[in-house]
């Protein structure tokens, strides 16, 4: 049997530790940095900053046979780079290749070289270009920080007074930051995640996150609040647009010499006008990564080390629907302070709690950042997934935040 490393310390990284550990190949799964809610599902933390390159390259030369990357940071500053000069196996994109995440021009500019479907968009250097830029588009626009933001560098202003302040945010402590102007776009919003190697790929049911902070898509953007998957709003036509544009992608990557393997996210826009791009990501969403690793019943060891090998096993699923609902700090996405308690799940609990900002008190958990953990339903339909997540989440909540309306859209 063998070890597996992830690196990361969410809620994401919980659920990639949960598909590991049910791997018959695998003895013990390894956090980096982790969280110590983390224990209780049975995973090991590894105290190692995800940035100590070269600590967790020790570690694993020693310990492991398999490297998982789960956030954006360390990948955008060259994990895998690292790993591989290392001689080390590690599933993940190269810097290289992570741009198309952590630079919004540098995905603009591969969108528009392969023909890719997307919302036209200027790039701003400071904030008098800024204001230009959002008078020539119009208002609604969309204002993006070109860098990593962990899922909150997009605001979406639906009036002047928005865009405004979010320039004036973006450009007070970075003067000459790169700032997107964008076409606003309306229609149904979906997660397409794959697993890939070259043009090689596995591909998992549609998602939909549900970004804004508040019920009915109101307040600030944040990490995610919660996430749906299948979602059954979307047509078999849709989905084959989707999967259509995952391999466009994945030709236009293997073309520009963009190899190796990972995870591709497509934040795609199903408008009046066909299927839009709104974002790549090069890793696991979270909390998409929640509601999707459930309906996977391969051994996902051996479908990651197939990936690896340039085999890629189509997915055998459950057929069951999953809704996946995160409790956060209260003052979240602005205020993570004061800790507060977390409620320690029961056993039969943590076969659906998956711990993210938690932290360890002098009375046991509490919270240690915005997004706390991730409660996920199940259910034949998404009806039943959605009663059932709830119905988890109520003894656990506690003094946390919840959206009380994931799924909604679904069941429209």
């Amino acid at each position: 049997m063998v070890n597996v490393l992830i690196i990361g310390s969410g809620a994401r990284e919980s659920a990639l530790g949960q598909a590991f550990l049910v791997s018959p190949q695998v003895a013990q799964v390894f956090v980096a940095p982790g969280n110590p809610g983390m224990s209780l599902l049975g995973l090991t933390v590894l105290p190692v900053r995800e940035d100590h390159f070269t600590a967790l390259i020790a570690f694993a030369r020693d310990h492991v046979a398999l490297t998982f990357v789960g956030p954006e940071q360390p990948l955008a500053a060259g994990i895998v780079d690292a790993f591989t000069a290392a001689g080390l196996t590690i599933f993940g994109p190269t810097a290289q290749t992570a741009q198309l995440e952590s630079s919004k021009q540098f995905a603009k500019a591969f969108m528009a070289r392969h023909r890719l479907p997307t919302a036209q968009a200027t790039v701003a250097h400071s904030l008098a270009e800024a204001q230009a830029a959002v008078a020539a588009t119009g208002i609604p626009v969309v204002v993006k920080a070109d860098g990593l933001a962990a899922g909150k560098g997009v605001t979406v202003a639906l009036t002047q007074a928005a865009a405004d302040a979010a320039l004036v945010a973006l450009y007070t402590d970075h003067p000459g930051a790169s700032v997107l102007i964008e076409q606003y776009l309306q229609g149904e919003e979906a997660s397409v995640l794959s697993m890939y190697n070259g043009t090689a790929r596995v591909l998992f049911p549609l998602a939909q996150d549900h970004k804004r902070r508040n019920d009915g898509d109101l307040g600030p953007n944040t990490g995610g609040m919660g996430a749906i998957s299948p979602a059954p709003q979307f047509t078999a036509a849709q989905h084959d647009q989707a999967v259509a544009l995952v391999d466009q992608t994945l030709a236009g990557m293997a073309a520009d010499g963009l190899a190796g393997s990972g995870v591709l996210y497509l934040g795609l826009m199903f408008t009046a006008a066909g299927p839009k791009l709104l974002e790549y990501n090069l890793r696991f969403g979270d909390p998409e990564t929640q509601v999707l690793l459930p309906q996977v019943q391969n051994d996902f060891y051996q479908l990651t080390v197939d990936l690896l090998a340039g085999t890629a096993e189509p997915l055998n699923l459950t057929g069951q629907t999953y809704v996946g609902v995160v409790a956060a700090h209260p003052g979240y996405p602005k205020q993570t302070t004061p800790a507060l308690p977390v409620l320690t799940p029961d056993q039969a609990a943590r076969n659906y709690w998956l711990p993210a900002g938690v932290g360890l008190g002098a009375n046991g958990l509490v919270t240690a950042g915005g997004r706390v953990f991730t409660v996920v339903g199940s259910g034949a339909t998404l009806a039943a997934a959605q009663r059932d997540a709830y119905t988890k989440m109520a003894p656990l909540q506690g003094e946390l935040a919840i959206r009380t309306d994931i799924g909604a859209k679904g069941l429209r």
